[in-house]
């Protein structure tokens, strides 16, 4: 893996701090993309880059930049699918990979979902983000730097 790519306005706080952490610890490329200027810490191996304003903007900027066997963190499911497209791989905030086996079936239910709230149904929301959810994906995060990093 060559680096991390991070889709950042939507990435919760928590999630950078450790991704801050891990950049430093194995010395990994950490690229933060969003429209709107986010702080990072001062690091060589951390940058911040902002984008234009625009509906798929940074999404756009991260599908130009991924890698085959980089890791881009993001909740998009659009995103993760053309991460998957150019072999890169893609982490939710949760700790929950997309992979070839399951992004056809996430697509569709978003696809179903936008569906249901286009018509008005009131399908709420993701829970909170929690400790659990904070947990697994550090834990998960460290499971795949193990086996594919350098």
């Amino acid at each position: 893996m060559t680096q991390i790519l991070v889709d950042g306005d939507a990435c919760p706080t928590v999630c950078k701090e450790i991704l801050f952490r891990v950049a430093d610890k194995r010395q990994l490329m950490l690229t933060i993309v969003a429209n709107t200027l986010l702080r990072v810490p001062g690091s060589r191996f951390i940058r911040a880059l902002q984008v234009a304003a625009g509906p798929d903007a940074a999404d756009q900027e991260i599908v130009r930049l991924v890698a085959p066997g980089d890791l881009v963190v993001t909740a998009d499911i659009p995103l993760a699918s053309l991460v998957l497209d150019k072999q890169g791989f893609a982490l939710n905030p949760r700790g929950d990979f997309f992979t070839a086996d399951n992004i056809a079936q996430q697509l569709t239910m978003r696809a179903f979902m936008e569906e249901l709230r286009s018509g008005g149904v009131d399908t709420g929301g993701p829970p909170p983000y929690g400790n659990a959810d904070r947990q697994n994906f550090a834990n998960q995060l460290d499971r795949h730097l193990a086996r594919y990093s350098r």
